[in-house]
């Protein structure tokens, strides 16, 4: 979904009560450090269980804030392009772009394709792009992802498989950070989605 990038913090504001109150979490992705301490600053002064998270916060927070993330110590997780890739939270109904349509690296059609993959694990799970135009990008992850999307309904519709949230455990504090953009917290998988074979989704 596209909203207008001029209300941005104050529409998702709404959105990210709504999923608390369904006690979902929410992932929000901005462009700069600044915009990431600000609006959590912001948004905290509002009352929301909400942290920030970027290249600048060590090893060991990191770690112990995405675990507390899911277990719902927090509610709102905002980052710059630490939320690109290696964060699986299964808990996160919705994940927030805000000027989704500012081109560059952390908004390219890849980018955006693996953000939209942090909504995927749960069956709620929706994207929220605040945007005032079209950009390419855009246009191709949303069409790449509707195209995937239509694969893994089609294979779940002729397997009898019933979509549902992945339910994994949180373990112990344990990772290996290879880079400073981006890591996975170790988890120990108790039940997974059956998911359309790689091979066909990339076909």
């Amino acid at each position: 979904e596209i909203r207008p990038a001029d209300n941005q913090v104050d529409d998702l504001l709404e959105e990210i009560r709504k999923r608390t109150e369904a006690g979902e979490r929410v992932l929000v992705t901005t462009l700069t450090k600044r915009m990431a301490e600000d609006l959590t600053e912001y948004y905290r002064e509002l009352g929301i269980r909400v942290k920030y998270l970027h290249s600048d916060v060590d090893t060991l927070e990191r770690i112990a804030i995405i675990r507390d993330l899911r277990l719902g110590k927090f509610d709102v997780l905002v980052g710059i392009n630490l939320l690109r890739e290696g964060l699986d939270i299964p808990e996160v109904s919705l994940v927030a772009i805000l000027d989704a349509d500012k081109e560059g690296y952390l908004r390219s059609e890849t980018s955006l394709i693996q953000i939209f993959g942090r909504a995927a694990r749960n069956v709620n799970g929706r994207v929220i792009l605040y945007a005032d135009r079209m950009t390419e990008s855009m246009a191709r992850a949303i069409s790449e992802t509707e195209r995937r999307r239509a694969i893994q309904q089609k294979y779940n519709e002729e397997n009898g498989i019933t979509p549902q949230s992945i339910k994994k455990s949180v373990t112990d504090i344990l990772s290996t950070i290879y880079e400073a953009d981006y890591y996975t917290v170790p988890l120990e998988t108790v039940n997974e989605d059956l998911d359309v074979p790689p091979e066909k989704i990339s076909s």
